[in-house]
């Protein structure tokens, strides 16, 4: 399977989820709904200027790791970026939807709200290797994860 083949699985299993552990240096990792377009970064979370994540965001950007894995837990990420606070009121207009308004009392004009932007980098993604084919090998006493792993796994530049 090639990066690009990858990387694509990456943001289909995303954009089925949308849940991702965001951390930063600051704030340790937490749940966090991801909202993007295209399936493409940037990707943006709403949180609160109270939280770890929004007080580590007062001073400045900062670099941050997203970590991803699918429902059925055959493709897992970890994907390096930037973090940075967005005002940009017309994304956070389009990007607002019932999940997100679930946690804001104030709505949209929550003067707690946060909106961070993280711009990827890149990623490290892995998609399950286990197979009957691997199940196989395996009682034959062969590696099954030999050349499997290596096909399964790439590194890929995103463009953020």
């Amino acid at each position: 399977m090639t990066p690009t083949e990858l990387e694509k699985k990456f943001w289909k299993h995303l954009d089925d989820d949308r849940t991702v552990f965001l951390s930063c240096e600051g704030a340790l990792p937490r749940p966090m709904y991801a909202a993007f377009d295209e399936e493409a970064s940037p990707i943006w979370f709403f949180t609160n200027w109270e939280t770890d994540l929004g007080d580590a965001l007062r001073t400045g950007p900062k670099q941050g790791v997203m970590t991803f894995s699918s429902k059925g837990n055959d493709l897992w990420a970890s994907v390096s970026g930037k973090l940075s606070v967005d005002k940009d009121r017309a994304t956070l207009d389009r990007l607002w939807n019932p999940v997100v308004s679930a946690w804001y009392d104030g709505g949209k004009d929550d003067p707690k709200l946060l909106l961070v932007r993280y711009d990827a980098t890149e990623a490290e993604i892995w998609e399950d290797t286990s197979t009957l084919v691997a199940g196989v090998k395996s009682l034959l006493g062969m590696n099954p994860q030999q050349d499997a792993a290596e096909e399964k796994k790439a590194h890929v530049r995103m463009n953020g």
